[in-house]
């Protein structure tokens, strides 16, 4: 079966690399056309078009930045009419509501959907190590399963809205996590306290996230570049969580303040540098003693 993959950036290159590297028949697609020359090398098919793909696949997955990217690509005038006995399978972030829209829309042109977003960045993606939450039918779960796990670890989450749920929640912590890190960096440098006596208390103690040390580096040293993560979709995912968790009645004034931190660092100049440049934001040079 050959499988159509949209979307081939930071995460999408490894994954689809990942599934080719597996003998998965691939059919890809990408709008900036040079990001697919690795896997034209790799063997897949590459599409011109979106119309394209979908005349040589019944199945896609969809690897794109938000709900309006896979809109603007895949529910078309032009590409409605060549969905129709289709199954879309959309693995990238986006609002619980958004994924339930989409499963609506693809059921009245008489295709299929369900999600199954990922947790992991580059490493993850390139070692196979992705945890793939899936939100759909048990009978999809079961019947992809095989696929997903040349990615990494499927989960069942359940219905399609879930999985996209538990994404945007592990992302909010994701980002207050490394907004409240940086916010204490800042201030023990602030202080004159040295940083290897800041992690070694904060290592042997239960508020130690091993997302510290992974970011402690790009912060101290103030380099943000080569992103597995840009800072611009962590402000995306943010703000996505923000308007779904004030749907249900959620006191979001934490996150709002994250979204605010992650903004400013964007109108710094930092939106395509790792998310990690928050700390930029929470601590401008011109503080630092």
């Amino acid at each position: 079966m050959k499988i159509g993959f949209i979307g081939t950036g930071l995460l999408g290159l490894p994954m689809a690399q990942r599934l080719l590297a597996n003998q998965v028949d691939l059919v890809v697609y990408n709008r900036t056309a040079r990001k697919l020359e690795p896997l034209r090398q790799a063997g897949a098919t590459v599409a011109t078009s979106v119309n394209e793909l979908l005349q040589q696949v019944d199945v896609v997955i969809t690897m794109l930045t938000d709900a309006q990217a896979i809109r603007e690509l895949l529910l078309t005038q032009e590409a409605r009419p060549h969905l129709a006995g289709h199954m879309v399978i959309q693995m990238g972030t986006i609002a619980p509501s958004e994924s339930r829209i989409f499963q609506q829309e693809l059921a009245a042109i008489a295709a299929t959907y369900f999600e199954a977003p990922v947790l992991g960045s580059i490493p993850e993606a390139t070692a196979g190590q992705l945890q793939v939450m899936v939100g759909g039918s048990t009978e999809q779960f079961e019947q992809w399963q095989p696929l997903f796990q040349q990615l990494g670890t499927p989960i069942f989450i359940g219905a399609v809205g879930s999985a996209s749920a538990l994404k945007l929640a592990l992302n909010q912590l994701i980002s207050s996590l490394t907004t409240s890190f940086a916010l204490s960096l800042g201030f023990v440098q602030q202080q004159g306290v040295e940083v290897e006596t800041f992690m070694q208390i904060l290592r042997r103690s239960a508020l130690y996230a091993p997302t510290f040390d992974k970011k402690l580096p790009r912060m101290v040293e103030r380099n943000f570049d080569a992103p597995n993560f840009p800072t611009k979709h962590m402000l995306k995912d943010t703000n996505l969580f923000v308007m779904e968790a004030i749907a249900s009645g959620l006191q979001v004034d934490s996150a709002a303040g994250v979204s605010r931190i992650l903004a400013l660092a964007c109108e710094m100049g930092l939106a395509d540098a790792d998310y990690s440049a928050l700390f930029a934001a929470v601590s401008p040079e011109s503080t630092q003693a």
